[in-house]
């Protein structure tokens, strides 16, 4: 049996979005999250294949490292294993179009046996479920080229229900043939939809703000009409509505055959890495298994060279979705692209996109990679059901790119207040600057300036190194406690800032927002404890408060076997005051209407996310706050409620909950155009534009060595005056001024 000790425990040392101390070394995502595991599910061969000969080592150490290493220490048992049942069904089939429910049940016999394969080293149900996957497969691949072959009827007075969660399992093969014919329908109606677009372009619908990127200098969306992003041309769009269908259809079939392809040739260890992801999942989240393919993805990302667009990206559901973006990464500069959007197809340079639903997420890092310079194209779902074309200029990922960045802000009837924006922790091992010496210089110079308040900003900021969290932290704080660690044993460790005295003693606001996490809750949760600043931010942040190890069990094995890498849970934060950043985050102090508050984002959405938890606080000292929390909050609350961009923000969250709720869609094709244009209208109307609104207060930034780019017409331009024009009217900062003059009353 493989024994994993301190040595291998040791290997990197990772936390939620790349926390880690300086002296280990940083992974930068690129292209996709290396960390994150494929989903199981729809990779079936034509013949099932052989047991893999690592599999009864890879069950062994799977066990070893759950029960003994990881922070919650759980029995694999026979409750754990009917967990990770219903875990391997859902992503073996997370959309019910492919397994009936007689298959369902005949996998059932395995429910409470998942333990005892992983003791014995033969993971049957992995193996089981790719046959059983195998044979509906290709049923279905028969069903979509008949249905495809043929006119669609969209006179019908029909609907689709698309939450999978609303449905179950098809129980008779009609039933199953029936849900693809209304998947294919509608997704007919799109593409046509889009085509029509091209020959008669409406007026582009607004995308909602999101908060949390003040340094991104925001582009035009490309929307259907635009003739050089990868939509249809003109010339090849049929002037008939008949035409239209058919070129749709016939586009379907091509895609859907490519998919087919795909999902016919699994990896050899598949099954087995399926079956394992679920127990893990069924652990945590965080904790996965990734097979020797997504281990090269992973140990590209560690050496910080790979050419890509700078996108964390996660498996859900059938796609593949922006998780993140880098700060300073090709996608984070170039501003198109969101946390939560999903993307449908892929193009490079000139050629034709391709599509990538239902692709493995290692085939799409592999295509958005590239030499820097050329350009990939993304076909992306926005979290609104609209579609976007974007267009993004390959580049090496350097996170210093977005180095912290200080301004002096007045407005009018208040005293000049500072502004620093912390994208990242940045710097560690070989790094030419780090966050927290820059945090601690633009202080200095704000000082100089005799700011009579500063604005930390760290929206949307999902962390980095631990040490540059305390350091920073301590900037505002006298020595004492910044974070507590604790392992499954109970061992805690107090991480404290040992510098007496502070960079700057006056009023404090730390913005946040829901992509807020990691080493950023770290200096909220410890500035909120001391009561040393007043945290404002559009609600809980991320919540992400464990600590992940990876291991190499290629290493482990002496290099005799490749199996890859384990990423294992092993530690927990606490704050000062005793209570974990797990799934609560840090809560702020007053709270702003929030733009992506339709968003299911944060580790409180995660299905088997650690419990929250608590421990005893640290001992330290509070700061002597003078001013009085919940008046803050009501003159906010006032000023708030009289605000129009405000207004209109919590009017269109309110919108997009309620259209996200709404998940079944008419196949006719008048209520489905209707529905779509009224979509696209409510949406325009609801969002506010804030680029056009007239800026709330002038802005004076202290660095006057911004780079000149070009702008996507060609026109020169400084990405310093794209930000603070983009600064200048940001409400959420306009309002943490109002509520900076409320602290020194």
């Amino acid at each position: 049996m493989l024994r994993f000790n301190a040595l291998f425990l040791c290997t990197f040392i990772l936390t939620s979005c790349l926390t880690e101390s300086r002296s280990s070394v940083q992974a930068h995502a690129a292209a996709a999250n290396p960390t994150t595991a494929p989903a199981a599910g729809a990779r079936p061969g034509k013949s099932p294949p052989l047991p893999d000969p690592r599999e009864a080592t890879l069950a062994r150490a799977t066990l070893e490292l759950l029960e003994s290493e990881h922070l919650l220490r759980k029995r694999i048992d026979d409750a754990l294993s009917q967990v990770a049942f219903a875990t391997y069904l859902d992503r073996l089939d997370n959309g019910k179009m492919l397994l009936l429910k007689t298959d369902r049940d005949a996998l059932g016999k395995h429910a409470d046996k998942i333990d005892d394969q992983l003791r014995a080293g033969s993971l049957e149900l992995g193996h089981e479920g790719q046959r059983i996957l195998n044979k509906r497969v290709a049923m279905v691949e028969a069903w979509v080229a008949e249905l495809l072959a043929s006119p669609f009827d969209h006179t019908n007075q029909e609907e689709i229900e698309l939450d999978p969660k609303k449905l179950t399992a098809a129980t008779t093969e009609a039933e199953l043939k029936d849900r693809w014919r209304r998947r294919l329908e509608l997704e007919v109606l799109e593409r046509v939809a889009q085509m029509q677009a091209r020959l008669q372009p409406p007026k582009p619908a607004k995308t909602p703000a999101v908060a949390g990127a003040p340094g991104r200098p925001k582009e035009k969306a490309k929307d259907a009409d635009d003739e050089d992003q990868g939509a249809t041309p003109l010339a090849k769009i049929p002037k008939t509505p008949e035409g239209r269908q058919a070129k749709a259809r016939a586009d379907l079939a091509k895609a859907y055959a490519a998919r087919f392809t795909r999902m016919a040739h699994p990896a050899k260890v598949d099954a087995t890495a399926d079956l394992v992801n679920a127990v893990a999942a069924s652990v945590d989240p965080h904790t996965t298994y990734l097979p020797p393919a997504d281990k090269a993805n992973f140990d590209i990302h560690m050496r910080g060279s790979l050419e890509g667009i700078g996108a964390v990206l996660r498996e859900k559901d059938d796609y593949i979705e922006i998780l993140e973006l880098v700060p300073g990464g090709a996608a984070w500069r170039q501003g198109q692209l969101d946390p939560g959007d999903l993307i449908v197809s892929i193009a490079s340079g000139r050629q034709e996109p391709i599509d990538v639903v239902n692709m493995r997420i290692d085939e799409v890092v592999k295509m958005i990679r590239g030499p820097k310079g050329t350009v990939v194209t993304l076909r992306v779902r926005k979290p609104t059901g609209l579609q976007e074309t974007v267009a993004i200029t390959r580049d090496i990922v350097v996170v210093g790119e977005a180095y912290a960045r200080a301004a002096v802000i007045t407005k009018k009837g208040q005293p000049a207040y500072g502004y620093i924006h912390v994208p990242s922790f940045y710097g560690g091992q070989g790094s030419p600057r780090d966050s927290a010496s820059d945090v601690r210089r633009l202080l200095g110079e704000l000082r100089a300036q005799k700011v009579a308040g500063i604005i930390l900003d760290v929206r949307g900021n999902g962390g980095g190194l631990l040490d540059d969290a305390i350091e920073m932290s301590g900037a505002f704080i006298d020595k004492g406690p910044v974070v507590q660690v604790q392992d499954s044993r109970g061992r805690r460790q107090v991480l404290t800032d040992d510098t007496v005295g502070v960079d700057f003693a006056g009023p404090l606001i730390v913005l946040v927002d829901r992509f807020s996490a990691s080493a950023s809750e770290i200096l909220a949760g410890a500035l909120q404890d001391y009561r040393r600043a007043v945290i404002v931010g559009t609600g809980p942040t991320h919540g992400k408060g464990t600590v992940q190890t990876i291991i190499d069990l290629d290493r482990a094995t002496g290099g005799k076997l490749e199996l890859g890498v384990f990423k294992l849970t092993i530690q927990q934060f606490f704050r000062v005051g005793g209570s974990s950043t797990q799934r609560k985050g840090v809560t702020p102090d007053i709270v702003l209407p929030d733009p992506a508050g339709y968003l299911e984002t944060g580790e409180r959405e995660l299905e088997h996310a650690l419990p929250w938890s608590q421990i005893e606080p640290a001992e330290h000292d509070d700061w002597p706050a003078t001013w009085n929390q919940a008046t803050l909050a009501g003159k906010s609350a006032t000023r708030v409620a009289k605000d129009t961009a405000f207004a209109r923000i919590s009017k269109l969250t309110q919108l997009m909950k309620a259209r996200k709720a709404d998940t079944r869609v008419s196949l006719a094709e008048p209520e489905f155009t209707k529905r779509r244009e009224q979509d696209r209208a409510e949406i325009a109307a609801a969002s506010p534009d804030l680029e056009a609104a007239p800026p709330r207060f002038s802005v004076v930034p202290l660095d006057k060595q911004a780079p000149v780019v070009a702008d996507s017409n060609g026109k020169k331009d400084s990405r310093l005056a794209k930000w603070r024009d983009n600064l200048a009217r940001d409400p959420w900062i306009d309002e943490s001024l109002n509520i900076l003059t409320d602290m020194k009353k």
